[in-house]
């Protein structure tokens, strides 16, 4: 009498499945034929790994009667209490903004990033003269080129506009710097009344998009300086961290404006930006030079 020897190790299916009460063998893709005494003198070198490999791939494919590896859903994004995390690691809070036919959803605080998406480092020129070369740069906080160290955590970094327009992007993945339209929907949103194309666009939205924090009257503090106050109604919660000039070296207006980047520009030099202040309810609208440093905030795709 013959006998048909099989090795542990070469057994047909690659399945987990029971074979069911019939005797047949479970669905799925084989992993070997029934090999005979012959064949196995032929394949003494049979690929063991090639074995797992295929267990795998029987696994991720469904393969009837083996445990399934299943990749979860990405969680699931609600603007207004989820939060977004840039290549450094900070974690911005987010702020739904509803008006008449628009929802905008925006970053709640300014950018404080210190690379490119792709982990390029963006230049700092915090303790040095405030360049004007057409590179993308950011600084922090200095007056009198004295910096002031605790004022980025408050602020954010302040960045030229060459940073803003850089291909390897500012804001984290699925976020963009708004351009000058977009700014325009987040002022209307709040004054249906608000001049399109006027260098003040609104007397009214400044004050529903300020943060309530307001300093003392000597002025210290990291808030607004007195004025006219805040009510942040909107949930913005814009703060005052004010520009570097190009060329300069100094910061200036730090507690009594908020100056933020478009993404728009133009071919002559400058850019589209974004001022509030704090004696005036107002949103201001205006064009300046692309080596100014100013805050940046990002809005959802």
């Amino acid at each position: 009498m013959k006998i048909r020897i099989l090795l542990l190790t070469m057994l047909p299916v690659i399945c987990l499945a029971q074979v069911n009460p019939n005797g047949e063998k479970p669905a799925g893709e084989l992993l070997s034929k029934e090999i005979s005494p012959n064949e196995m003198k032929r394949n003494a070198s049979f690929n063991v790994e090639e074995i797992k490999v295929r267990w795998k791939k029987a696994a991720l494919e469904n393969c009837t009667g083996v445990l399934c590896i299943n990749t979860p859903p990405p969680p699931s994004f609600t603007c207004g209490t989820s939060t977004v995390t840039d290549v450094d690691g900070n974690i911005y809070e987010t702020v739904a903004i509803v008006g008449t036919g628009v929802t905008q959803c925006w970053t709640k605080t300014n950018l404080k990033v210190t690379m490119y998406n792709d982990g390029t480092v963006i230049g700092d020129s915090t303790n040095n003269t405030w360049g004007t070369a057409a590179i993308g740069a950011r600084t922090g906080y200095n007056v009198n080129v004295v910096p002031l160290s605790d004022y980025v955590g408050t602020f954010g970094y302040l960045y030229n506009w060459h940073a803003v327009n850089d291909s390897r992007k500012l804001c984290p993945s699925g976020w963009h710097v708004p351009t000058d339209a977009e700014w325009t929907i987040l002022i209307q949103a709040y004054d249906p009344g608000a001049l399109i194309n006027s260098t003040t666009q609104s007397t009214t939205a400044g004050t529903v998009l300020k943060s309530a924090v307001t300093n003392s009257p000597s002025g210290s503090g990291l808030g607004w300086d007195p004025g006219t106050a805040g009510t942040n109604i909107s949930g913005f919660t814009a703060l005052p961290g004010g520009l570097r000039l190009s060329g300069s070296g100094n910061s200036f207006s730090i507690r009594t404006e908020a100056n933020f980047w478009s993404a728009t520009g133009f071919g002559n030099g400058l850019a589209r930006n974004w001022q509030l202040i704090n004696t005036s309810g107002s949103v201001f609208r205006s064009d300046n030079d692309k080596s100014t440093g100013f805050s940046v905030r990002c809005l959802k795709d």
